[in-house]
């Protein structure tokens, strides 16, 4: 089975947009409002849902598109080493000096707005190693992005975009998830356009799938939910349309949707999010050993019995 992070796709293209640089400031940000809500949904209502078009009708407008690019310096002439310092030879053949003639590599995920004042979540791996970014609202409005913080190990990124009484989401407490309750997942797959799709959620606490890389922290919700490329950093929202989690990555052969979707919970998307956009990091202290799960076989083994845990693997000095 392949494991896939929804990268989002890539394009040559021949026009570039301005820098945009991680934030570097030496200062704290000043945190946003954001909107949490911990109350538990009612599961005991059994009267059959026709649509949940009011709810998303509200949450759509907070999910926007997330346009990246890179330029390919490498790429920008098509003329032999020898001859490009000619002007008659770069004109004569097409080439230029100007930097809106570079190629580039273009890149689309999508993003969730969590504060009025434009605070966007999204998944690092939508905005890695990338010169520029814009967001794309439901309105039509394009809006060039700041690379507030990203984080690696979680898969985390914050944007920030200049807007005020922009629709934003509220989170919900994903400590509190079941397995079975209805999510939705919304966001831009394949290019098609803004999509919301239907499913429950499958499993909580996924853990060691190294969907991210060897050293990520991964406590995953498992949705069947449709996810495909493009849908990376877009919302994950419950019945009543608070975000749940920020999807991420996809398990299939075929590298598109088969059931298997992750996101990341909202509880750790909002905690890596706050610190990003406070001090531009995550800090984490270091223990110096590497952990496992206690595995039944593993509890057998080393005669434990039928109990639950973790093993340190590995000592780090």
């Amino acid at each position: 089975m392949k494991v896939r992070i929804l990268i989002p796709f890539l394009v040559i293209v021949g026009l570039a947009s301005g820098l945009l640089q991680a934030d570097t400031r030496s200062e704290p940000r000043e945190l946003p409002q954001v909107a949490i809500d911990g109350t538990p949904l009612d599961r005991s209502n059994s009267s059959y849902v026709t649509s949940y078009a009011d709810m998303l009708e509200r949450v759509t407008p907070a999910v926007v598109s997330v346009s990246t690019a890179k330029l390919l310096e490498g790429e920008r002439f098509n003329l032999p080493p020898q001859f490009r310092d000619d002007p008659f030879l770069r004109k004569f053949f097409g080439e230029s000096d100007s930097p809106d003639d570079h190629p580039k590599s273009e890149g689309l995920g999508s993003g969730v707005i969590v504060s009025s004042d434009g605070y966007i979540l999204t998944n690092n791996h939508v905005i890695e190693n990338m010169d520029s970014v814009s967001v794309r609202l439901v309105d039509g409005r394009e809006l060039g992005a700041e690379i507030i913080g990203a984080d690696a190990a979680t898969d985390v990124a914050v944007l920030k975009v200049n807007g005020k009484d922009l629709p934003s989401l509220t989170f919900a407490d994903s400590d509190q998830v079941r397995v079975g309750d209805i999510v939705f997942a919304v966001g831009n797959p394949l290019r098609v356009g803004q999509t919301v799709t239907q499913g429950i959620i499958s499993a909580t606490n996924r853990t060691s799938l190294s969907l991210i890389n060897e050293n990520s922290y991964e406590n995953f919700l498992q949705t069947d939910a449709s996810i495909n490329p493009g849908n990376s950093g877009g919302a994950l929202v419950d019945a009543i349309g608070r975000v749940l989690g920020i999807n991420t990555a996809i398990l299939s052969q075929s590298g598109g949707s088969i059931g298997i979707g992750f996101a990341i919970p909202s509880n750790m998307a909002r905690n890596v999010m706050l610190n990003l956009i406070q001090t531009g990091e995550v800090r984490r202290g270091y223990l110096g050993v590497s952990i496992d799960d206690l595995s039944p076989a593993k509890a057998e083994k080393f005669g434990l019995g039928n109990i639950k845990g973790a093993v340190i693997s590995q000592v780090r000095p």
